[in-house]
């Protein structure tokens, strides 16, 4: 009995210490919870708040972060809320008293504190790494540690790799470090890069690939910053090469940049060479970013032992390039061939080569560069007047081709007066065939050539003389103001005989200077071509994006934004158009925001694109479109009013229990090619239209039918009206009987170009089914279009009247339907875009004309022209002309959108047996809807 009485009270002895351990032990974790939750205060401070905040809480988070009795993910969490106070003010860490605690902190075995610490540590010595020399020895040891596997717990190997994550941070933390002195902690740290050099590779598996990569290149970033050896270098570059070889785009993406990067370090050109022809693959890869990447690369690998098969693989490459390309493709050999052209004629053969190939897309500053190396090298004359001659016998040149040999020959054509073809009045007559094609710019330049003619044919060729005559006599009237001051100059000075020779002497040396050319390219170089990782970090700054979002109100209604929106074209068959525009409901009243177009941040400067008719810039839209004064047009950025708001309802968030039968977006976009067919149709009724259309006016019928024996109750067509269209319907009966068909007129008057369209919203009744449905209605901007066919007399003075923007725009449009020649000019002619054949001298090109109707502008003549790319029909730049700025945009703007998603009519509805109708609505046989009523 005593014994088991002992037993029984050791039980409660024991069972009373438990509840005391287990007390103490709840007491230690409610304190550490509320560590955490002062942790999270501070960090959600941290986030919101400003300098003072971060000034008055550091304190706080910095005990949390070196107190040894807080457990790790107190403190690991601790360390990131630092990190984000420092970032809002880094005065709060004092550097002197930090340096030893960072020390400390990179001894920490727990890897969750320690990478934590590292993300600090990184901001630290970025800010200011003078005062953390005593922890690079700390960051050796961690690679080391890490590279080795040692005490590296299994929940921070991804895939095998010890924490890939801490080895990234730890070697960016080391680039910000000028250099390692200490011999023996280089050698361990060249140790541990070679460690990881050696052991990549890549495998199947893409996450293991991910982080081993994001290590490795990490590692060559840091082996570039230390300049190491030059044994250690051409590892670096031979395991580069095998990256650009493997078919992986994201890893031969990271090879080619890291390779250019590569660049920078002297001793590994030669090695890098080896490479030169996989390179050159890389130049004709699918991903265009590849392609840019090899491009840097051949551009920074050129020198003068193959700078003649760099080039020469740019110029093949250029006829096929993407039109993205083509700009800096030309702009980059033409650098090539002036730094290291083994001779200047090879020079002027490459650039001569670039306009004739890509004349769009050459900007003056190239051929006023070859005109300066011609005019310094008296021996270079008569090559580069000869070749300028040989191309003008081409039938279809570039604009930019016809200026430079123009200056050429009128300079220097006298040198070849003794070569076959090549005497004063043949020099004249072949230049003389390119004037009708040029615009005003360019005659300028011209009379200028008929001038030196002139003044090289002496004694004088008095028809010669009698034709140059002409021209002058011809433009001494002409509106351009430097026209005709030099047509009458001219005329004058060709008077003078001999004189003529003193006045029109030859250019003299230009003075040497720095090429424009290359300053250029040193002004849009990409960064990651030029500069380190060291010092692409130390550049990063903060990001002042706006980040916009589009949230609804708890009633549904859409907020109405205080910015504009940038229309974007769909592509896809789905009922976009009518989402495009943000909605607002106010008191019952549907209403949009203008749309405000955007300028392009990435759109090339005015010089760098012309067409073959005008040079031009890729123009996006303009911020604001202009405005008349007495029309009352719109600003693309004015503000909403109950006059310019436009009427629209996104037709896809509509919810009804009865659903429409087809396509409502395919049906529109079948009635804005053609005049007559059906808008709608469900269950209960049908609603068909059928428009004429003449000048700025337009009639159009509504054909409400009802398909079944019961009446629609509570019938309401009103319709919302863009700001420029006046719209005028008749009244809508509220009751359609059984089987009967109501038509509603209306008068439709464009008052000026948009792109904007008006809403039918239709609501009826059937039994308990309510029914509402915002349909857009097909007055939209082609069907006040007239198609005119225009010759080349009439053609090019009105293209060249137009010299830029905003009355001339040009864009390049990418997500092109590809499609045949034919089939888009198919398309234009059903857009009332009247296809001109024979205008351009390129058959993959087009140009259409048409005339564009409105109560502001009347009559307005309008030209298109279409330049596709035979290598990629998804994408071609498109130039398009009139003498109303705004019409110029929506025109523009509306092909496109037809260009990027092809409007596809539905086959027609199978014809239905007249519905009876009632006696007092009889139709005549000269209803304007009768031919559609059969149909209903």
């Amino acid at each position: 009995m005593a014994l088991s009485g002992m037993r029984g009270l050791s039980v409660f002895i024991s069972d009373v210490r438990n509840c005391r351990n287990k007390e103490q032990e709840r007491l230690r974790v409610d304190k550490e919870l509320g560590n955490i939750r002062t942790r999270f205060k501070n960090e959600k401070v941290g986030n919101i708040g400003g300098r003072e905040f971060a000034e008055s809480l550091a304190p706080d988070v910095q005990k949390l972060l070196i107190s040894s009795s807080c457990r790790p993910l107190v403190r690991k969490k601790a360390a990131l809320c630092l990190l984000r106070l420092f970032r809002k003010n880094p005065d709060i860490l004092n550097i002197d008293g930090w340096s030893d605690r960072m020390s400390q902190l990179l001894d920490e075995r727990d890897l969750g504190v320690l990478t934590s610490s590292m993300s600090l540590f990184v901001a630290l010595v970025s800010n200011n790494h003078e005062a953390y020399w005593s922890c690079l020895p700390k960051c050796v040891k961690v690679m080391e540690r890490l590279a080795r596997n040692q005490d590296i717990p299994q929940e921070y190997t991804y895939y095998g790799i010890p924490s890939p994550w801490l080895q990234v941070k730890t070697m960016r933390a080391l680039q910000y470090f000028p250099t390692v002195e200490d011999p023996s902690i280089r050698r361990a740290l060249f140790e541990v890069l070679q460690r990881i050099l050696m052991g990549t590779d890549v495998v199947k598996n893409v996450n293991k690939n991910n982080a081993s990569h994001a290590v490795l290149f990490e590692a060559l970033a840091l082996v570039m910053h230390l300049d190491s050896e030059k044994e250690m270098m051409s590892q670096c570059v031979a395991l580069l090469g095998k990256f650009i070889a493997v078919r992986e785009p994201n890893i031969r993406y990271l090879g080619l940049e890291n390779m250019t990067r590569m660049l920078m370090v002297t001793d590994v050109h030669e090695i890098i060479k080896r490479h030169q022809a996989q390179i050159i693959t890389s130049l004709k890869d699918p991903d265009i970013s590849i392609r840019r990447r090899s491009l840097d690369l051949l551009y920074g690998m050129c020198d003068v032992s193959n700078a003649k098969d760099i080039v020469e693989e740019l110029l093949q490459y250029l006829a096929t390039a993407d039109f993205a390309m083509r700009e800096e493709l030309a702009l980059k050999a033409a650098i090539l061939a002036e730094k290291f052209a083994p001779d200047l004629s090879w020079y002027v053969d490459v650039i001569l080569q670039l306009i004739d190939k890509a004349g769009d897309f050459v900007s003056d500053d190239i051929w006023f560069r070859v005109v300066q190396f011609v005019t310094n090298n008296e021996d270079l004359q008569p090559y580069a007047a000869l070749k300028a001659r040989e191309y003008l016998d081409k039938p279809a040149i570039h604009e930019t081709m016809v200026k430079v040999s123009a200056y050429l020959l009128g300079e220097y054509s006298h040198l070849l007066a003794r070569r076959p073809g090549c005497s004063p009045k043949e020099i004249f007559g072949i230049i003389h065939e390119k004037l009708p094609t040029v615009s005003t710019p360019t005659i300028p330049i011209l009379l200028t050539t008929y001038a030196k003619i002139l003044m090289h044919s002496q004694p004088p060729d008095p028809e010669l003389q009698n034709q140059i005559w002409a021209v002058y006599s011809k433009y001494e009237s002409c509106i351009d103001a430097e026209i005709q001051q030099r047509a009458v100059e001219y005329f004058a000075l060709s008077r003078k005989g001999e004189a003529l020779m003193d006045i029109l002497a030859e250019m003299p040396k230009f003075p040497e200077r720095q090429s424009s050319l290359i300053k250029k390219a040193e002004d849009t170089e990409a960064d990651t071509a030029e500069l380190s990782a060291i010092k692409l970090r130390t550049q990063q700054q903060t990001s002042n994006a706006l980040v916009l979002t589009d949230q609804r109100p708890a009633n549904g209604a859409p907020q109405v934004s205080q910015l504009g929106m940038v229309m974007v074209p769909s592509t896809s068959n789905a009922d976009q158009n009518a989402v495009d525009q943000r909605v607002t409901q106010s008191n019952g009243t549907l209403s949009v925001v203008d749309p405000q177009p955007l300028a392009q941040d990435h759109a090339p400067a005015g010089d760098i694109l012309g067409d073959l008719l005008s040079p031009l810039a890729i123009e996006g839209p303009p911020g604001v479109s202009p405005q008349s004064e007495f029309n009352g047009v719109p600003s693309h950025e004015g503000s909403v009013g109950a006059n310019d708001a436009l009427a629209l309802a996104p037709v896809g968030d509509q919810e009804s229990t009865v659903k429409p039968i087809g396509d409502i977006a395919e049906r529109f976009q079948a009635l804005c090619l053609k005049d007559s067919g059906v808008l709608y149709e469900d269950p209960y009724v049908q609603i068909g239209i059928k428009a004429e259309w003449r000048g700025h006016q337009g009639r159009m019928v509504l054909f409400l039918g009802n398909k079944n024996t019961a009446p629609l109750d509570s019938v309401q067509a009103v319709i919302l009206p863009p700001s420029h269209l006046k719209l005028d319907i008749s009244l809508v009966p509220e009751i359609i009987p059984p089987r009967a068909q109501v038509q509603c007129p209306l008068e439709v008057v464009n008052l000026r170009p948009s792109r904007d369209v008006a809403v039918l919203d239709f609501s009826y009744k059937f039994g308990t089914h309510l029914v509402n449905n915002k349909l857009r209605l097909p007055a939209v901007l082609n069907k006040f279009l007239q198609p005119i066919q225009v010759s080349a007399e009439e053609f090019f003075p009105q293209w060249r009247s137009l010299p830029g923007p905003p009355l001339k725009l040009q864009e390049v449009v990418r997500g092109v339907r590809p499609m045949p020649l034919g089939e888009m000019a198919n398309l234009f002619n059903s857009l009332k875009l009247m296809v001109c054949p024979g205008l351009d001298p390129n058959p993959c090109n087009l140009v259409a004309s048409t005339t564009f109707y409105s109560e502001n502008t009347r009559a307005m003549l309008c030209l298109i022209r279409i330049e596709t790319d035979p290598a990629d029909r998804t994408q071609l730049r498109m130039t398009v002309a009139s003498g109303d700025p705004t019409l110029t945009f929506e025109l523009k703007e509306f092909i496109k959108e037809n260009l990027v998603s092809i409007p596809t009519a539905g086959k027609p509805p199978a014809p239905v047996a007249q519905q009876p109708q009632p006696n007092n609505q009889p139709i005549a046989s000269s209803d304007p809807g009768a031919l559609l009523a059969g149909l209903l």
